[in-house]
């Protein structure tokens, strides 16, 4: 194997040993590792763990890692996926009409901080075009109705496929998805939306947070399920606000931090950081690298 970064995800029914076993099985293949992050739930009884490996001077191929590890996986019920680090992810981003999402992820992934291939913007809307030509990436405008609900996703599911997207991210695309298409990409959208749901749901969401005189408002970034609000929650963050906030000055702090929660989310994503158990999502921290 050439020299990588191999990460393991793993998680399983917590018992004795296994810190031993699973770092022995790859000191035994040659591995170096470079960080080994655990996290045990007590109440579920139930293991988990990201380790990140150094692959130099290895002589084993995929397949033969992936079949020991097997021998390895199945009789202590291991849950396990292992990217090896040796392509990017390829991103698509669906919106509507607000930019400040859309805007945010394209700069970072043009000066380099999101470690992924963004093909294309998706759009229910014409209105985002001239920001898709400004970072010279394809824009494809799909308008929809109830009527052409069906054909629209469709259509949507075509342009993924063909392009072997592995990532969709909701940059506020305010579309219901159908069950069908969420689960054609299960934990493999993202989804961003402001804290306030569900108390303040529907239109102007941030007139009626300032009618209640709410003192905090933050966004929530989480993986799409059939029950869109509600899927595992990746990262969320909240700031202060007083009686001097305005409906309008509300939406622009609303936006600064949909912005920073979902950039991280993405890239939680993008780094192999996440492990979906239930609807929790467990997100081990950044070790460096």
């Amino acid at each position: 194997m050439k020299s990588q970064v191999v990460t393991f995800l793993i998680n399983c029914p917590d018992q004795k040993g296994l810190v031993a076993k699973i770092t022995n099985f790859f000191y035994q293949k040659g591995f170096n590792i470079l960080s080994c992050q655990q996290y045990v739930n007590s109440i579920e009884d139930t293991y988990f763990m990201r380790i990140r490996l150094n692959a130099d001077g290895t002589n084993i191929s995929k397949g033969e890692l992936e079949n020991s590890f097997l021998d390895l996986a199945e009789p202590l019920q291991f849950n396990w996926s292992v990217n090896y680090g040796d392509k990017k992810q390829n991103v698509a981003i669906m919106v509507s009409h607000t930019s400040h999402n859309l805007y945010d992820l394209l700069e970072r992934y043009k000066e380099g901080r999101l470690n992924c291939n963004v093909k294309m913007i998706i759009s229910n809307h014409d209105k985002l075009r001239h920001i898709a030509e400004m970072f010279d990436l394809p824009y494809y405008y799909l308008p929809i109705t109830k009527e052409t609900k069906t054909k629209q996703e469709t259509q949507v599911i075509d342009l993924l496929d063909s392009n072997k997207i592995d990532l969709v991210i909701m940059a506020r695309y305010m579309q219901i998805l159908s069950s069908d298409f969420i689960n054609t990409y299960k934990e493999k959208i993202i989804n961003i939306h402001h804290s306030f749901l569900p108390a303040f749901q529907g239109a102007n969401p941030y007139k009626k947070a300032y009618d209640r005189g709410v003192k905090l408002i933050g966004a929530t970034a989480h993986y799409a399920t059939e029950d869109l609000d509600e899927g595992p929650i990746i990262e969320q963050d909240v700031k202060p606000v007083t009686h001097d906030s305005t409906p309008v000055t509300l939406k622009r702090i609303g936006a600064d931090i949909e912005k920073l929660v979902l950039a991280r989310a993405v890239k939680y994503h993008l780094n192999n950081q996440i492990i979906v158990s239930g609807n929790r999502a467990i997100v081990f921290p950044e070790t460096g690298e």
